[in-house]
């Protein structure tokens, strides 16, 4: 099983985005982080299909810093 980092937004119409950055274009949605994190593991799941198949990897050097100004 491998971890991806996923930044999670909060829409300001409702409900929540996500996006992960080291596999380009994809993202997902839900009305709740909950329902939010079923459709991403699907949305990584179906990325890493498609890149498998034309013999791409994820990106290995993406890093998520939490910076403090």
């Amino acid at each position: 099983m491998e971890r991806y980092a996923t930044v999670v937004h909060e829409d300001p119409e409702g409900g929540f985005w996500a996006e992960v950055p080291a596999l380009p274009g994809c993202y997902s949605q839900g009305e709740t982080t909950d329902e939010l994190m079923e459709n991403v593991r699907e949305a990584i799941t179906g990325v890493l299909e498609v890149m498998n198949e034309q013999g791409k990897r994820p990106e290995a050097n993406i890093q998520i810093l939490d910076v403090a100004v």
